[in-house]
Parts: C-alpha cells; sequence; structure tokens
C-alpha cells in the first residue's frame, strides 16, 4: 500500500515542480520550455524525492539547471508542502538526466535507416 502513496506522491511533486520552474527567475533555469522534470522518485517512507531534470540543449545544461534548482530548494519544498498539506515534505535531490537527449539520438538513427515512404501506400485509383 506504501508503494501506491510514493508513486501518487512523486507525480504530485513533479506536477507541482513543473508548474513552479516557469515562475523561477534563476537565470540558470531560464528557457524553461526547454527543460522538463522527466520523473521524480519518493522513497518507501516519503522523507526522500529524487528529481530527474532533463533538457532539449543537452546533457551540460540540465547540469546547469540542477545547480539552480538545487538553490530554490527551499522555496519547492515549502510549496510542495503547501499544495499537498505534507506535514513533513521530503528532501529534494536534482540529477540532471540525458534521457532526452538520448531519444532525440535514436529518433535520428531511425529516421536514417527507414526508407522515406512517398505517399504509395494510401494512394488507390478508384474505377
Amino acid at each position: 500500500m506504501a508503494n501506491i502513496k510514493a508513486g501518487r506522491m512523486s507525480e504530485d511533486i513533479r506536477r507541482i515542480i513543473s508548474a513552479k520552474m516557469r515562475e523561477l527567475k534563476d537565470p540558470r533555469i531560464k528557457n524553461a520550455d526547454m527543460l522538463t522534470v522527466v520523473r521524480c522518485d519518493v522513497s518507501r517512507d516519503g522523507s526522500y524525492c529524487k528529481v530527474y531534470i532533463s533538457s532539449f540543449e543537452g546533457y551540460e545544461r540540465a547540469k546547469e539547471a540542477v545547480k539552480g534548482f538545487s538553490s530554490a530548494k527551499g522555496l519547492l519544498k515549502r510549496e510542495i508542502s503547501n499544495v499537498l498539506g505534507l506535514r513533513k515534505c521530503p528532501e529534494l535531490e536534482f540529477t540532471a538526466d540525458d534521457s532526452i537527449e538520448h531519444s532525440a539520438h535514436i529518433n535520428k538513427l531511425l529516421k536514417s535507416v527507414m526508407p522515406e515512404s512517398s505517399g504509395e501506400e494510401g494512394e488507390e485509383d478508384d474505377v
């Protein structure tokens, strides 16, 4: 039962951080449209939360944004505890993730391997 609660809490925390990052004024988090919170992992007892941040601009940009999120940790913890009504908010740990960059690379490789469809499949002559 605790696993369901941790999963629900991690999804709520991901949603709150995603919404709040557009309001943060840290220059390392600027251009929040290119940043995304990939996932959050809350421990079973709810005392720790690992937040994975990724960027469309690459892994180095994600590592820079993690420093900005770490400096705004107090503000984010207060917002999470207010919205979720928690007595004790989990300790947030931000980690850079390269999953978006990796998936874009795989997509590029797949497009280079797959033949271009010339539209011949859907075109049939009605006689």
